[in-house]
């Protein structure tokens, strides 16, 4: 079969299937089928056996993610690995790194992400501030494994460390800036998410309990002990959440010293401090 054809039959199957930027995905799925990079220049008029591009795509058909199915995604500057084990990095998530390099007067020398997944945004602060040294923890083996991974194809694996734990509790250093993207949906808005969310991301780094809260919660209560005098937090937001975390914020004794959207204009990263 021509690649051409091929891909003209594939989009019209994935825009049936209700899938945004079809031919896109069409197009990406085929180069990864064919072991190419997504931008990689394709014959159109060559002729390829379709079967291994076939079962890709039903995989997409069946709104398991993309890059579940290539195994890859961009974050910041970073090509990350990723897996069933985690988050898929979101473009959203970046607002914390801007926040970071809006808010650090002063270059950390320590960084803590909190739920790692795949390390995203970690690594991308590393890239940032090349003088740190960060840890990354998630309370999945996996996904603290598949960060360490991601450290190592990013050359950042001298300066960083990951380890499985339940959010704070296991460290007793401190440190000048600590990131996290802790899970936030409410529980009973989850089977309400796009398929792709609800039925192939890792529930547990979803499901914020039944407000949505519960990981702010335990988040919070660890950062009075984990930030250095003048370190910040940046905890990353779901819609409509900046007051009622600021609020537990302030509860525990932390300032809320800023409060950064996203592209979409939702507030999406709550700054903190001592």
């Amino acid at each position: 079969m021509k690649i051409a054809d091929l891909l003209r039959q594939a989009t019209r199957a994935l825009t049936e299937a209700g899938i945004e930027d079809a031919a896109l995905e069409a197009r990406w799925l085929l180069a990864h089928a064919l072991g190419m990079a997504h931008n990689a220049v394709l014959d159109r008029t060559a002729e390829i056996d379709p079967g291994t591009f076939n079962t890709l795509l039903a995989r997409r058909l069946a709104h398991e993610p993309l890059a579940y199915i290539t195994g890859r995604q961009g974050f910041w500057t970073l090509d990350l690995h990723v897996s069933p084990a985690t988050l898929i990095p979101r473009a959203d998530s970046e607002t914390l790194i801007e926040a970071a390099l809006a808010q650090c007067t002063t270059p950390p020398s320590r960084i803590l992400d909190l739920g790692t997944g795949t390390g995203c945004l970690l690594l991308a602060a590393l890239v940032e501030f090349p003088s740190a040294f960060g840890i990354g923890v998630d309370l999945n083996p996996e996904a603290a494994f598949l960060a360490c991974s991601n450290a190592q194809a990013n050359n950042l694996a001298d300066r960083s460390a990951f380890l499985a734990g339940n959010w704070g509790t296991a460290l007793a250093g401190r440190f000048d800036l600590i990131l996290s993207n802790p899970p936030y949906i409410e529980t009973a808005t989850i089977p309400a998410l796009m398929p792709e969310v609800a039925g192939h991301e890792p529930a547990r780094a979803l499901d914020g309990g039944a407000d949505g809260l519960d990981a702010y919660r335990a988040i919070i209560a660890c950062l009075p002990g984990l930030l250095t005098p003048s370190g910040i937090a940046i905890l990353e937001l779901g819609a409509g959440q900046a007051e009622a975390v600021a609020a537990l914020a302030a509860a525990a004794g932390l300032n809320h010293r800023a409060t950064r959207a996203d592209l979409g204009g939702i507030a999406r990263a709550l700054v903190l401090a001592r």
